[in-house]
C-alpha cells in the first residue's frame, strides 16, 4: 500500500500530525496498535487527573471540553476527548496494527507491520514511551519475594490495603501513586533526591509557558531558562497536597538494595513491604526503527526538530524535549506536530 505519509502510533502526538497532514491535503495512514482509541491514557491509574484545565489540554484545532464537576479532567475524559477529536477530523486510523520494523527501500520507507506493507515517502513515529516502562538495576531486585510493578500497572489502592508499600520515585507519578495509597497502606515513599513540590498554584499552563519561554530563549541563542526543571519536579495537584499537608507525604532517601522481605538503606535500616512499586519513569518505543541504524548516545535518535538527522524521511514527535518543547504533553504537541508537517509536505511534494 502506497502513500505518502505513515504515522505510526494513534495517540495524542499521532492525532496532532493527523489534523495537520489533513490540512495539508497529503495521503496518510496512521497506524495504532491499540484495539481502541485514546493511546496511553486508556492504560492509567483510576484517579490521574490532568494538571490543567480542560482549555489548556487541547490538542489542535478543538479545544478540550470540560469535565463536568471537575477543574482538571480526569484520564477518561481525555479518553473520549482524544477518541471524538478522532472523529471530528476524519482521521484515518487503521488498529490494531503492530508495526515490526522500518526499513529503507529506495527513494520510499518501507513500514512492515502484523497487517501488511505500507511504502511510504516519510514516517512519524509517534509511539511514545508509556510501552516502554524502565527498571532500574537495583541490587536485591531478583531475590524479594513480594509483588514488583511499574506504573503501567497500578490502577488503585483496592489491592494494597492494610499492607506495607514502597513507592520508588520522586516525579508526579511516584508523589501521585503514594499519595493514593498513603491513606490505605503502610507507606514507605523514596525518592533519589529530596521531593521537589511546585509551588501550589502552579499548574500545567504555568509548566507550558516555562517550556515555551525555554524554547524561545535556546531558539535565540539567550541563557537557558532551565525550562520546567527548574520549577520542581512535583505538581503539587489537590491530592498530592491533601496528603503532603496531612503529613502523609515524606520522602526516604533511595534504598541501597532489596531484600527477601523488603528493602533496606546503607545505615543497615530495614524495613519490610509486601510490594513495591517503580515509578522510575521510561525510555522511548522505538525498537520499530532499528533497522535503520540511527541511535545515539542514551538511545536517542539525534534529530534536528523533530526530524532525524541521518534519514530525513523521518520525524519523531512526542517522546519529550528532545523531540520539541513539552511535545509530550496535550498542549505542547501542536507546535512540534505542525512544523514536522511543514517540513513533510516540502519533502514529498
Amino acid at each position: 500500500m502506497d502513500v505518502d505519509v505513515v504515522v505510526i502510533g494513534g495517540g495524542q502526538a499521532g492525532l496532532a500530525t493527523g489534523y495537520y497532514l489533513r490540512r495539508q491535503n497529503l495521503d496518510f495512514v496512521i497506524l495504532d496498535a491499540q484495539p481502541s482509541p485514546g493511546g496511553a491514557w486508556q492504560h492509567t491509574w483510576d484517579s490521574l487527573r490532568l494538571f490543567s484545565p480542560a482549555a489548556y489540554s487541547s490538542l489542535p484545532g478543538w479545544l478540550m471540553p470540560a469535565q463536568d464537576g471537575a477543574d482538571y479532567p480526569d484520564a477518561r475524559h481525555v479518553v473520549q476527548y482524544l477518541t471524538a477529536y478522532e472523529e471530528r477530523y476524519a482521521l484515518p486510523v487503521q488498529r490494531p496494527v503492530q508495526v515490526k520494523a522500518v526499513r529503507r527501500d529506495g527513494e520510499r520507507l518501507r513500514v512492515e507491520t502484523d497487517a501488511g506493507v505500507w511504502s511510504a515517502r516519510a514516517v512519524v513515529s509517534a509511539t511514545g514511551t508509556w510501552w516502554r516502562p524502565f527498571l532500574p538495576a537495583v541490587p536485591g531486585r531478583d531475590i524479594f519475594t513480594g509483588r514488583q510493578l511499574h506504573t503501567v500497572r497500578y490502577r488503585n489502592p483496592d489491592e494494597f490495603a492494610g499492607r506495607r508499600v514502597i513507592v520508588v520515585g520522586g516525579g508526579n507519578s511516584g508523589a501521585q501513586i503514594a499519595a493514593d495509597l498513603a491513606p490505605h497502606t503502610d507507606l514507605t515513599w523514596v525518592t533519589q533526591r529530596p521531593a521537589r513540590f511546585l509551588a501550589d498554584d502552579i499548574d500545567g499552563r504555568a509548566l507550558f509557558d516555562a517550556a515555551t519561554a525555554r524554547r524561545r530563549a535556546l531558539e535565540t541563542g539567550n541563557t537557558d531558562t532551565g525550562g520546567v526543571a527548574s520549577l520542581g519536579d512535583i505538581v503539587a495537584v489537590a491530592p498530592v497536597r491533601a496528603a503532603r499537608d496531612a503529613g502523609l507525604l515524606k520522602a526516604l532517601p533511595m534504598f541501597a538494595r532489596l531484600t527477601e522481605n523488603g528493602a533496606e538503606w546503607a545505615d543497615g535500616t530495614r524495613t519490610e513491604a509486601a510490594a513495591v512499586i517503580w515509578c522510575t519513569g521510561f525510555r522511548p518505543a522505538l525498537s520499530h526503527l532499528a533497522p535503520l541504524g540511527l541511535r545515539g548516545e542514551r538511545g536517542h535518535i539525534p534529530t534536528h526538530g523533530t526530524r532525524a538527522v541521518d534519514e530525513p524521511r523521518l520525524h519523531l514527535l512526542g517522546y519529550g524535549d528532545w523531540t520539541g518543547p513539552a511535545s509530550a504533553t496535550l498542549i505542547g504537541v501542536g507546535r512540534p506536530a505542525r512544523d514536522a508537517v511543514r517540513e513533510i509536505a516540502a519533502l514529498v511534494r
